[in-house]
């Protein structure tokens, strides 16, 4: 496989897919037969992509076709995934070449995310690409366009969207359960490893670490970073906010019912506990602002808090979001928790069935979208939005200070 130029990779992206046959955008234009058998393709064989490749064949009617990969060891336990006869490759551009192919499932580092995506979208195909979206706001931007260019039903990897309980909590904010939500607050709270101090070396045979590295700025092989590190690496990753706390950052979002990006992000926090390679902050508050919108005009005030040192967080839960009204506020976590209290902390009991996040019900939304054309639950400009947060925040938090950010343009002011 070719490595492509990294620098003007993603422009490249927009007519890469030129290559491939007319006859492929024809064959997927609009959206497949409501009862069609689909073929789907699997882009990463890592944990989360094997685990996915088992959700999408557990449902009627799916067959994965494909794996692809650039380690030839997880190329070949890809291959075992596969429940009929499947195709391998380790060059992405071969699968989606493969005009029979309805979508694929995104599951690589962050930094291929958006460009894997945004290809498949060209070449004509679904996409299921894992949370986050995008490595930066700008590529976020272009997977949102490339989908909405294509028409193709994009579903990004936050699957509380398809919770029913979260779907059932959200109303009830909506319904002004606890009046007007003004504030939330969620948190990313865990004990996380330390992954130790390494130094460049050889990458194994099996691993084409060229092509691992892709779109990104090169940097020389190194062990406690590929395959497994890779998250808290600048050049590949998001940090935890990216990995974990984009679930919590969602349904905060979501909840708090802001549909464009903050006006003002303001951080603090970095290394506090750990001391080896990671270069992501293990401690983060970051603060985001949202300009008033509506009748009332109500600014609106998105809080997240991460410790990766820690096994002390609220309601006795390690991940969730508190949202504060005018006459109430609400307890919310994908582990299945969900507390209401009115004023003066008075408990209010409500009619949600405990439910923590699963990718089935996402996975089965997503195909049924593939098969009928509706907007998925999981929407990538949903998707784009939220994990925007975190790239925002980890750039305050980078900074160690404030910075006005243009919802509308999706840039930084006054710098």
């Amino acid at each position: 496989m070719t490595s492509p130029t990294r620098r003007n990779f993603l422009q490249a992206t927009s007519t890469a897919a030129a290559s491939l046959s007319l006859a492929s955008y024809v064959h997927h234009a609009g959206a497949a037969d409501a009862k069609k058998a689909l073929s789907v393709a699997l882009i990463g064989c890592g944990g989360r992509g094997s685990y996915l490749a088992g959700v999408f064949q557990s449902n009627p009617g799916v067959s994965l076709s494909w794996v692809c990969d650039v380690d030839t060891g997880r190329l070949k336990r890809g291959q075992k995934l596969a429940r009929e006869k499947v195709k391998t490759s380790d060059d992405i551009r071969k699968v989606l070449a493969d005009d029979t192919l309805d979508a694929v499932i995104v599951a690589t580092p962050d930094h291929w995310h958006s460009p894997a995506a945004i290809l498949a979208c060209e070449a004509g195909k679904h996409v299921y690409v894992e949370k986050p979206c995008s490595h930066n706001v700008r590529e976020g931007r272009l997977l949102v366009e490339a989908a909405r260019r294509n028409k193709r039903v994009v579903q990004h990897g936050t699957q509380v969207r398809s919770t029913t309980m979260m779907i059932d909590a959200v109303k009830l904010l909506r319904d002004g359960i606890i009046g007007d939500v003004k504030v939330c607050k969620a948190w990313n709270i865990q004990r996380r490893g330390n992954i130790g101090k390494g130094k460049p070396g050889s990458p194994p045979t099996t691993l084409d670490y060229d092509n691992w590295v892709g779109p990104a700025e090169f940097i020389p092989y190194q062990a406690n970073r590929t395959p497994s590190g890779w998250h808290w690496w600048y050049h590949f990753g998001t940090g935890d906010m990216g990995n974990d706390g984009v679930h919590d950052i969602d349904y905060a979002r979501w909840g708090l019912g802001v549909d464009k990006h903050p006006s003002m992000v303001s951080a603090s926090g970095g290394k506090f506990f750990f001391d080896d390679d990671q270069q992501f902050p293990d401690t983060q508050q970051v603060a985001f602002q949202y300009p008033g919108s509506g009748a009332t005009g109500d600014q609106k005030l998105l809080m997240y808090e991460q410790r990766l040192w820690s096994t002390n967080y609220p309601h006795n839960v390690d991940s969730g979001a508190e949202f504060y009204g005018t006459k109430g506020q609400m307890f919310l976590s994908r582990r299945g928790k969900i507390a209401v209290y009115g004023e003066r902390n008075r408990r209010i009991d409500v009619k949600v069935v405990p439910e923590a996040q699963n990718a089935e019900k996402h996975v089965r939304n997503f195909l049924h979208c593939v098969r009928t054309g509706q907007v998925p639950n999981g929407d990538i400009e949903l998707g784009h939005l939220t994990t925007s947060l975190c790239h925002l925040g980890n750039v305050a938090t980078r900074l160690g200070r404030s910075f006005r950010f243009d919802p509308d343009t999706e840039r930084v002011l006054g710098e």
